[in-house]
């Protein structure tokens, strides 16, 4: 068979019952499917281009989460977790809204949010034709990409123009197909609700990734828009959004078996990757990761257990760091557990038998036996860069050193001294959000834990600089870091201002910590990165072409994309957790759980006293079952990181409840979906109604909401 110059990772098995994020135009596909799951309303309901559609009820909001508009006022719902960031711009010891929660009592009292958006999806168009008729196959990718990149910007431009909205077009299927999303961004988004950590983070690090939980995972905020109700920068002029679509609520609960679907913004998954390299996954990347993380979060979290001030810095960015330290435990569990590896392995075998019986794509043959050997190649540097990453970059001060290079490029320009002076003050104004956040102390015994472990691991392989600084601290790390963090001008933003004050490019480029930076700056760009590059530019062509053979290869099977962080349904049931066999979990969790795991001796499970409280007097308002509240709920959904704050609806496409997890067995359905383990765990709608107006006293926000709420039925 013939060969090709030069081929990245993907393979497929059958698919499972529920496995997909399917596309939203193309859920046609799935209507018998779904039909049969239960689908109680038409698809085109789901989505359409008419703006009738359930799509414009959906937001990707801010960067990396996904919110469900739920008022016709603009009111958004979506994660505690995915509010934490506004949340903590927002507090301060005096307004620890993270002790206390946030309840606007009025609009008057909702706050602006300084830089969240939320994206409407208006319509999603496949432009595949468009973008890639006459390029071949087999054409490497740094010519294919320079004719595709061309082909994509003329289309977004011209598309922009005649919609008169945002269009991003993005690959699918590693290539094989490309679809541009017609949206509309919104910048005036204002924080109006946010239950405290005694709720919204309950069971902290302990219970993430797992099931049974009991977290009133949610938080609300409100978008506004211009005169015209398009989107706007803030103004105080500015109106609640007059939202075309919004969900009903259905309060009324439902029951295991029952349909259910998630509608959101998963963020990356990796389904098709081949046996490779997932053993890079996780036999490097991330024990790695998990190690290096382990460390750090230690630390940070023994400091904000003894300083109010230091949690309030640090407690959104541990979160973020917790969560993806969990998450890889789960992972690696789960992969090994269901022989992944082995699993990908037996269907590679199958895929090389018919590609070298199959005459239709003369190159399939070559796929894995050179995915095979540049996975293989690449061990080491992958294993190099990852410690690079997390535990030399895991040093907040040697991250944050590389603004020297800023720094210093502009003194170098040719600009006027006065206009030097002015962009220099700018940059160093613009770290403000750093330092605000920002403890060197802590920071400092990080230093100590992660570069002894960079050094420990990677003894042969380390920058000069690293060597001879250390050994001129008598291989001691405790003086190497007291004299970094001692003499660094990027310690604070005081020093960098007393510097910009007076600056000195010599100064700058031989301070303590930009040192650190630069020199595994450099070995990044000589050594490292190139070595990435290939292995990287080799997979990804090998992938393209593995992806379009996979599809010839099993022409009967309706395939999904990998999520990248567009518009995706997927569906499945209300369905407790049993992966072993006879020793079930539940499928719900109840306030009454909550209430039993409270501790008043620890962080992450105080339970506030006014929620005790109500649950002493079942004060469950209109949103308890037969004395009982309702918390969480588990379902066969599959989801991922993005897929935060989704939407649960069911078989009408009413909202029960708010996506906001995985169960740890089955947090590997990145890269692999099993139906036994596979879960993703929700705010039960009732709970969230029920802290709105009976915790939070915030009824009001509830009066906008359209909720189907059944009497129930007179006791006999």
């Amino acid at each position: 068979m013939c060969s090709v110059a030069g081929i990245a990772t993907m393979t497929a098995f059958p698919t499972h019952a529920k496995e997909g994020m399917w596309l939203p135009p193309n859920l046609k596909n799935q209507e018998r499917d779904m039909k049969a799951a239960g689908l109680q309303i038409a698809i085109d309901k789901i989505y359409n281009e008419n703006g009738t559609g359930l799509n414009n009820a959906i937001v990707l909001f801010g960067k990396g989460c996904t919110g469900e508009v739920i008022s016709p006022k603009g009111l958004i719902l979506t994660n505690h977790h995915c509010g934490y960031g506004s949340a903590q711009a927002l507090s301060s010891p005096e307004k620890d809204y993270f002790a206390n929660g946030f309840w606007a009592k009025s609009m008057a009292e909702e706050l602006p949010c300084k830089g969240l958006t939320v994206t409407f999806i208006r319509r999603i168009e496949n432009v595949t034709q468009r973008i890639l008729d006459g390029v071949a196959d087999t054409l490497r990718d740094a010519v294919r990409d320079s004719i595709v990149n061309a082909r994509v910007a003329a289309a977004e431009k011209e598309m922009a123009k005649t919609t008169g909205m945002d269009v991003l077009i993005k690959p699918y299927f590693k290539g094989n197909e490309f679809w541009a999303a017609i949206s509309e961004t919104f910048r005036d988004i204002r924080f109006v609700g946010f239950p405290p950590n005694g709720i919204g983070a309950f069971g902290g690090d302990v219970e993430n990734w797992m099931w049974p939980r009991h977290t009133g995972d949610f938080s609300i905020f409100r978008v506004y828009a211009g005169p015209d109700n398009k989107p706007a920068d803030h103004s105080a002029n500015n109106r609640p959004y007059e939202a075309p679509q919004y969900f009903t609520i259905n309060a009324n609960g439902y029951k295991e078996g029952d349909m259910t679907m998630v509608y959101g913004f998963p963020g990356t998954t990796n389904q098709y990757i081949s046996s490779f390299a997932l053993k890079h996954v996780y036999n490097i990347m991330d024990p790695i990761s998990i190690e290096a993380r382990t460390r750090k979060l230690d630390i940070w979290t023994k400091y904000m257990n003894n300083d109010r001030d230091i949690f309030l810095k640090y407690t959104a960015k541990r979160a973020t760091v917790a969560n993806g330290w969990k998450k890889w435990q789960g992972e690696v569990v789960g992969l090994k557990l269901n022989n992944a590896t082995g699993k990908k392995q037996a269907y590679e075998a199958t895929f090389r038998k018919w590609a070298e019986a199959d005459n239709t794509l003369p190159w399939a043959d070559v796929l894995l036996p050179r995915m095979q050997i540049a996975a293989e190649g690449a061990d080491k540097v992958v294993a190099e860069e990852q410690y690079i990453k997390e535990a030399v970059l895991g040093i907040e001060l040697v991250q944050q050193a590389g603004i020297a290079e800023k720094l210093v490029a502009v003194m170098r320009s040719k600009l006027s001294a006065d206009t030097v002076k002015d962009s220099l003050g700018k940059l160093v104004a613009a770290q403000e959000a750093f330092y605000k956040n920002y403890d060197a102390n802590t920071d400092k015994d990080v230093f100590k834990t992660l570069m002894a472990l960079y050094f420990e691991k990677n003894s042969a392989s380390l920058p000069e600089y690293y060597t001879t600084a250390y050994r001129a601290h008598g291989q001691d790390m405790g003086k190497w870091a007291d004299d970094i963090y001692t003499s660094s001008v990027m310690v604070s933003q005081d020093r960098l201002k007393a510097w910009a004050a007076q600056p000195d490019s010599a100064k700058l480029q031989n301070d303590a910590a930009y040192r650190l930076y630069d020199a595994i700056s450099r070995m990044r760009k000589q050594r490292i990165q190139p070595a990435l590059t290939v292995y990287n530019t080799d997979m990804r062509f090998y992938e393209r072409l593995y992806m379009k053979a996979r599809m010839a290869h099993d022409k009967k099977r309706e395939f999904y994309p990998d999520a990248n962080l567009t518009l995706r349904l997927t569906y499945g049931h209300v369905k407790g957790l049993d992966p072993d066999g006879p020793a079930k979990y539940a499928y719900q969790t109840t306030l009454g759980e909550v209430v039993a795991l409270d501790d008043t001796a620890s962080d992450v499970f105080k339970v506030p006293a006014k929620l005790k409280e109500l649950y002493e007097r079942k004060d469950y308002g209109r949103w308890g079952v037969n004395g009982v509240m309702p918390v969480a709920f588990v379902a066969s959904n599959h989801t991922s990181g993005g897929n935060s704050g989704s939407p649960v609806l069911n078989a009408r496409g009413e909202l029960i409840g708010t996506n906001f997890d995985r169960a740890y067995e089955g947090t590997m359905s990145d890269y692999y979906f099993d139906p036994n383990r596979c879960r993703n765990i929700s705010v039960d709608i009732r709970y969230t109604l029920f802290v709105i107006e009976k915790f939070g006293d915030a009824g009001w926000l509830i009066d906008e909401m359209k909720i189907i709420k059944n009497k129930p039925a007179p006791k006999k």
